[in-house]
């Protein structure tokens, strides 16, 4: 890769990398402008330290555009290969097996989750549905954690079965709400909020492209099967699934 990017000229590298970041600037640009609006037009106050939020606004273009060019070259290419070299290798097994470990795995290191776990845990001893100690806060973080990782690595796995035996995914999606809207009947109130929420927290930035890699490839090497068709639906099942088991998660803690 150093050979092939010392192969260019500096001024070719310079253009693609003002390329990129104009395109993180535009991605961003309809956010800006309604900050903008809204904090002249209609707060008609400015912007509170002004220097730190342009300042935060430049490093917010620079990480996207890193964080692309990253997926880009990195999580993408490495989703679908190992998608290719499992199915090719033919054993089912081992293409689950894999299938629930990256699901369990990306969704127990989302930066997302793991926010929203602490958070979850200090309302909930607020509002003294658990002990007040910093175990009882790590300990139902944690809880929260690995419930929403197992039921994201379970999906994750349904979804790959869903593409290898051509299940239509709609059957799937409005089953598993209807479970959902049962479940949320019978729950306990303070866990349903969180349990909602649960279901956007597992599809952010770790989570989603290697998923949708491993979608992709699989359905492109599939005789049969058509990426467009069936390689996405897997984030449908990432955010269903956690509802439920956030749910089941909070009638076992909470009773």
């Amino acid at each position: 890769m150093s050979e092939k990017i010392r192969s260019y000229p500096i001024s070719t590298i310079i253009k693609a990398v003002l390329t990129k970041l104009f395109s993180s600037f535009t991605d961003l640009l309809p956010i800006v402008l309604v900050i903008g609006f809204f904090q002249i037009l209609v707060l008609q106050q400015p912007l509170p330290n002004i220097g730190e939020v342009v300042f935060g606004g430049i490093l917010v273009v620079f990480g996207l555009t890193l964080f692309i060019q990253g997926l880009e070259m990195g999580l993408f290419p490495i989703g679908e290969s190992m998608a290719h070299a499992l199915a090719r290798k033919g054993s089912l097994f081992w293409l689950l097996t894999f299938a629930f470990a990256l699901g369990f795995s990306t969704t127990v290191a989302e930066p997302a989750l793991i926010a929203v776990s602490a958070e979850a845990a200090s309302i909930a001893a607020q509002g003294n549905l658990i002990g007040p100690g910093e175990d009882s806060l790590n300990r139902y973080a944690l809880g929260l954690r690995l419930s929403v990782a197992f039921s994201v690595g379970v999906a994750i796995l349904v979804g790959v079965l869903r593409i290898l035996r051509g299940w239509p995914v709609h059957h799937l999606i409005i089953g598993g709400y209807v479970v959902v809207m049962l479940m949320t009947l019978i729950a306990p109130k303070e866990i349903v909020g969180i349990a909602y929420d649960a279901g956007g927290v597992t599809t952010s930035t770790v989570t989603v492209p290697l998923v949708a890699a491993l979608g992709v490839g699989l359905a492109s090497i599939i005789k049969g099967r058509s990426p467009l068709l069936d390689g996405f639906g897997l984030i449908a099942f990432a955010s269903l699934l956690p509802m439920i088991f956030v749910m089941g998660y909070g009638i076992i803690v909470f009773g």
